[in-house]
């Protein structure tokens, strides 16, 4: 009787014709190590069997452009021979399960992408996503998570420079943890991982393999239960002082000349790493897994092929140079094992203790996994809300002070405090902007990078969700004063086997893509998480993006921080008073409803455009971009961070004040300028402009409203302490 009933391949992620395809692939059944590879291999996180389809309509190329998708990392030409390297990625279930390992091996695995690339990581960013304040596991989460990324890359010596937390009970039991890093590289000395030259060795680098995140892949591929936390095992351990000797190791024996090929263990460990490498090389391989370091004994093929265990890494080495490698690597007292050998078979074998434990055609997993077109349906679009039908319960400054201290709102200083983001000296501008600025050591350029999705908007209307989520990142990139060049995605989104969430899905590939055309900014890499859904509920579709930007002088970048009294603030964009979806509807009226606002692409690059352009001749002193909670909040933000206040002289005039002040429409920054031309120099662009105040005084001002700034401060910045302290 064959051991390989319905059961075992279920219990492996595998659909029964999916097991068909297997059988006819081999041509006899698989044992059990090698089901564990195809399981891997074939895994949503692994394979994109439900994405792939609609990722490859997305716009990947610019003359800027280096190497797109399909890599590690993606790699854009910065000038001057250099490049940064950048991708997203998701460490979700595992970061549910284990918060604090979760988030920072997530952090672990991002950085190795890009050091794999050649590159030298200069900063992290993060997108964090938690259930409903009042959730009984959510401040539990929320320390694990923010204790675990700001642990590992503290300690690694990499900047976390920022990125975005938001809560809601769409969440509750699958929170979303997306880990950014950027490097940067010599462009003529980028790393890939194809694999090429029959004979050439195999080389295992990094820490032991032990019996930790067996079947992550598998794992972080399918949807919680109510037992999800059984699921503990399948979580990697991280030691990010081992990172930091492999980064070192790495970019030393980069320096020399004699690696071939180099792709970190990332999901599916030596499965993945092994499989893709011979597959892009076109080559195959023969493995003996005696030669893999173990930190535990007795360990089978199975438990090798799928451990996830963290800090490893496996190249390929000119012929002849082990020792010049071997010896950087025990210098950094890290292991070194020569595990295999590249074949021109196509196959890959794996050996274990004399015995073939598996021997498998390369390309048909790493290839031909299966590609699904899951139907997928349309949402109904929601019924618009008029400002008109929505009150004002309250003196508007009272409001803002609501909102200023909501959970999505409020500041998050408490979290990033506990980040190093000022290790390796580089940071020019700090967490709490728009967008972080690192400088591009010896040289005058900077990079300035950002993170950003509204999920609320993707879920009322998917494409317009997409478009923004773009437009914002593009928004913060200009806002600082950066030419935005390239973003990187991780698009989380609940099971693609339901139709709906197949069409948010689908919707938002076609958002996303949209914007990146009209606003030249490819995707150069990127990730997609899916199956994010507890017991049949799905998270908000979170289409999560990272951008890149570059300053050609960092002293000419920007901030949001008024920068002194006396001085005229400019409204840059038009206010239609869209409410729909805002938080204003959400925290105030407690409606979740509405269209999401408008994203006008052509209008997003006029304006944009204009705003970088003035900032770059010195015109533009200080600016932000307005989005969440509207105008009134980005224009309190602002005077926070100068601690310098502003008497507003403008109003909605048609509009409802609680429409002006807190309408999510989009394309708009609030500036302040030097000199008295300004608008001449906007109606002269074509551009709207209105003055709406003046900065100076210790409080907000409007009409017979006071707002000081001090109370608007400890509403600001006292909930998530508050909140944390329980």
């Amino acid at each position: 009787m064959s051991a390989m009933t319905p059961a075992v391949f279920a219990e492996h992620g595998l659909s029964e014709a999916e097991y068909d395809k297997i059988l006819d692939i081999l041509g006899r059944e698989p044992n059990l190590t090698e089901l564990g590879v195809f399981s891997v291999m074939w895994s949503e996180h692994c394979s994109y069997k439900s994405s792939k389809k609609w990722l490859k309509k997305l716009p990947t190329e610019a003359p800027w452009v280096i190497c797109g998708p399909g890599e590690n990392a993606g790699v854009i030409d910065i000038g001057d021979g250099q490049a940064a390297v950048f991708k997203m990625e998701s460490h979700n279930h595992p970061s549910y399960i284990e918060p604090y390992q979760g988030a920072a091996t997530g952090v672990g695995g991002i950085l190795r992408d890009v050091f794999t690339m050649g590159a030298r990581p200069v900063a992290n960013m993060n997108v964090l996503r938690f259930g409903d304040a009042s959730h009984p596991k959510t401040r539990h989460l929320v320390a694990g998570v923010v204790s675990g990324i700001g642990g590992y890359g503290n300690c690694v010596g990499v900047p976390t420079l920022g990125g975005e937390c938001a809560f809601h009970g769409s969440y509750d039991g699958n929170i979303l943890v997306n880990a950014m890093t950027v490097g940067i590289a010599d462009a003529d000395k980028i790393f890939y991982s194809a694999a090429t030259g029959a004979g050439n060795l195999v080389v295992y680098v990094g820490s032991k393999t032990g019996r930790d995140g067996i079947h992550g892949a598998t794992m972080a591929s399918a949807e919680f239960t109510e037992n999800s936390d059984e699921k503990r095992p399948t979580v990697q351990v991280g030691d990010p002082f081992t990172e930091k000797l492999l980064i070192e190791a790495c970019l030393e024996l980069m320096a020399t000349d004699v690696i071939v090929a180099i792709q970190d263990m990332g999901a599916a460990g030596l499965t993945s790493s092994s499989f893709e490498m011979a597959s892009k090389g076109g080559v195959g391989v023969d493995l003996n897994l005696d030669q893999v370091p173990a930190r535990e004994e007795n360990m089978t093929a199975y438990e090798f092929l799928l451990s996830e265990s963290q800090e490893r890494m496996l190249m390929v080495l000119k012929p002849g140079e082990e020792d010049t490698a071997r010896k950087i690597f025990e210098k950094w007292e890290l292991d070194f094992s020569v595990v295999g050998r590249l074949t021109d078979t196509g196959r890959m074998v794996i050996r274990e203790k004399g015995e073939v434990a598996a021997d498998l055609p390369i390309d048909p997993l790493a290839l031909a996994s299966p590609e699904y077109d899951r139907p997928w349906v349309v949402a109904p679009p929601p019924a618009d809300v008029c400002a008109a039908d929505v009150p004002a319960p309250g003196p508007i400054f009272a409001l803002l002070k609501n909102l200023m201290g909501s959970p999505d709102l409020c500041s998050k200083r408490w979290i990033w405090e506990q980040y190093d983001h000022l290790v390796m000296g580089d940071t020019v501008q700090r967490p709490g902007g728009d967008a972080a600025v690192v400088r591009v050591r010896d040289t005058q350029k900077a990079l300035a990078i950002t993170t950003d999705c509204t999920p609320r908007y993707c879920l009322a209307d998917p494409v317009m969700g997409g478009k923004q989520a773009v437009a914002e990142t593009w928004r913060n990139l200009t806002a600082v004063g950066a030419q935005p060049l390239a973003i990187t995605d991780n698009l989380n989104f609940g099971n693609p086997e339901r139709p709906e969430i197949m069409g948010q899905f689908v919707g938002a590939i076609e958002g996303i893509g949209a914007a990146c055309t009209v606003l030249e900014v490819p995707v150069v890499s990127g990730n997609v998480s899916l199956y994010n859904e507890t017991n049949g509920e799905a998270i908000l579709p979170t289409p999560a993006i990272g951008a890149v930007g570059l300053l050609t002088d960092y002293t000419q970048a920007v901030g949001l921080a008024f920068p002194g009294d006396g001085l005229a603030v400019y409204l840059i964009g038009e206010t239609q008073g869209h409410l729909g979806q805002s938080l204003y509807l959400r925290e105030i009226a407690g409606r979740e409803e509405g269209k999401a606002p408008p994203v006008d692409l052509d209008r997003e690059r006029k304006i944009g455009d204009f705003v970088r352009d003035e900032i770059g001749r010195g015109v533009i002193t200080s600016c932000h971009d307005i989005s969440d909670g509207g105008l009134l909040v980005a224009l309190a933000e602002m005077a926070l961070a100068a601690n310098i206040g502003i008497t507003i002289t403008a109003g909605g005039g048609s509009l409802s004040d609680h429409a002006w002040a807190f309408g999510e429409d989009q394309a708009r920054y609030l500036v302040t300028a030097a000199g008295k031309h300004f608008v001449a120099l906007a109606e002269v662009a074509r551009v709207p402009v209105t003055c709406i105040g003046r900065t100076g005084g210790v409080a907000l001002v409007w009409g017979d409203q006071t707002l000081t700034l001090d109370e608007l401060r400890a509403a600001h910045e006292d909930w998530l302490p508050d909140y944390m302290a329980g």
